[in-house]
């Protein structure tokens, strides 16, 4: 439990995202492009701290896995997300920003047809809902009130729709900046008290196991394998293309991610140390899901035990938000607006029903979910293999997919690795079907789909 000055500045940090919402009810109306993409008058400041902050909610996910395998978070959760933002920003963000789209269905449209657009939509708002953010914030809660789970999940999950649903891109802009501040400011507080209350890295390979230091943590490299093929998710990550749509110019968006880039790895250090003192001096922590809270109130005094709160609420939320009005957006304008063609003006209450929608999910789908590396596996497994090819053919090469094509590899690849994913509960078998990571299976039917469908591109 935390005290009372600790728990007013976590009140202070809610009174601000409301205060954000209510400057929001005073637009009253919208287009399209003002809500989803701010206007595309995105600055690099505002895009590196948006995308920073949306792109690093898994945080408790990232003191789970550091505090298990030690610093193979690194290879495990950075290096291979940095080698695809490289990717994206090298090739890819000029791209998206030089055209005419507004979100990825546009651009399936664009090339693929309706059929095709209504599937990478559904797939989309799935692989978008933010169930392991919100089952973070349900164990946030639970670690310093004491609320049960479930009452964390559903707050988070509502308070962040309050302030979204009333704001669009603008409110999660303007929020993201803040948290981006408080993200790095309480971890950088945390990992200061850890070296010189603990000491530095003696005291660490006096009290950690071996393993801890080695590149693989004790995995094996199928399974640090299998973490670079699911970072390619990266490649059709929905924030990555908002953020490049909606930015100020095509510099602006490869800039941004250069430098967001740099931000990563600098946290990824504090994080990654801070999983490491966390397993150092907390052993037998029964759930390594609570590994930096739980490292916060063993170290740190109060005041800055509620700003490490802060900084962990911060960093989940800024996810929350963003992903949640991605799906919501998906609802709104790639399913509802395209076939129903209503009033522009209409867009917020189109947008409150995709947010209703999209947090029915999130919340039903957390309340079953008991592991943030887990829901991280088996939703990057069936997004990826689903909008690669499909998306990437649409930018590069002088193929792409037949309509009927893209419709069926989006279709069966995502269809058939859920199957997968479901297999070993199904048959009661630990293992996977013939042994093989469901997401092999979804990008071998996309490949194969590719050649036997692919017709020559149109040029632009």
């Amino acid at each position: 439990m935390i005290s009372w000055f600790d728990t007013s500045l976590i009140v202070l940090y809610l009174v601000i995202l409301a205060v954000v919402a209510l400057m929001g009810l005073r637009r009253k109306e919208e287009s399209q492009e003002n809500l989803i993409l701010a206007g595309r008058r995105l600055t690099l400041p505002a895009f590196v701290a948006t995308l920073v902050s949306t792109w690093y909610g898994g945080i408790l996910g990232v003191g789970e896995f550091s505090f298990l395998y030690g610093i193979s978070n690194w290879i495990v959760f950075g290096l291979p997300y940095y080698l695809a933002a490289l990717i994206f920003a090298l090739f890819l963000a000029r791209r998206a920003r030089r055209s005419p789209e507004m979100t990825i269905p546009d651009r399936l449209h664009r090339f693929y047809g309706s059929p095709a657009t209504v599937a990478g939509s559904t797939v989309l708002i799935i692989v978008t809902l933010p169930v392991a953010y919100v089952l973070m914030i349900g164990v946030l809660f639970n670690q310093f009130f004491g609320f049960p789970i479930w009452a964390g999940i559903v707050f988070g999950t509502f308070f962040s729709v309050f302030y979204v649903v009333t704001g669009g891109f603008r409110a999660v802009l303007w929020t993201d900046i803040f948290q981006f501040i408080l993200m790095f400011v309480g971890f950088i507080i945390l990992f200061i008290f850890a070296v010189t209350s603990l000491g530095g890295i003696d005291f660490l390979k006096t009290n950690l196991p071996a393993e801890h230091f080695s590149l693989t943590g004790g995995n094996s490299p199928g399974y640090i394998a299998f973490w670079y093929i699911v970072a390619l998710a990266t490649l059709v990550e929905p924030a990555f293309y908002q953020r490049c749509f909606a930015a100020r110019s095509a510099s602006v968006a490869r800039r941004g991610i250069f430098i967001s880039i740099l931000f990563w790895i600098f946290f990824d250090f504090l994080t990654t140390t801070c999983g490491l003192y966390a397993r150092a001096v907390l052993p037998d922590l029964a759930n390594p899901v609570a590994a930096y809270p739980a490292l916060a109130l063993k170290l740190l005094p109060a005041g800055l035990t509620g700003l490490f709160l802060l900084s962990l609420l911060a960093t989940i939320m800024s996810t929350v938000d963003s992903y949640m009005f991605l799906a919501a957006t998906t609802v709104s304008h790639d399913l509802l607006w395209r076939f129903k063609r209503f009033d522009e003006n209409k867009i917020k209450t189109y947008t409150a029903i995709g947010l209703g929608i999209s947090s029915l999910g999130t919340i039903m789908i957390a309340l079953v979910s008991d592991s943030v590396v887990d829901i991280w596996h088996d939703f990057g497994s069936v997004g990826t293999p689903a909008l690669l090819l499909p998306l990437m053919t649409s930018y590069w090469g002088r193929y792409k997919y037949s309509n009927r094509g893209a419709f069926l590899s989006i279709i069966l690849s995502a269809a058939l690795t859920a199957a997968a994913l479901f297999y070993p509960r199904i048959s009661g078998v630990d293992r996977y079907f013939l042994g093989v990571e469901p997401i092999f299976i979804g990008l071998i039917v996309s490949v194969t789909i590719f050649i036997m469908t692919r017709t020559r591109k149109i040029a632009e």
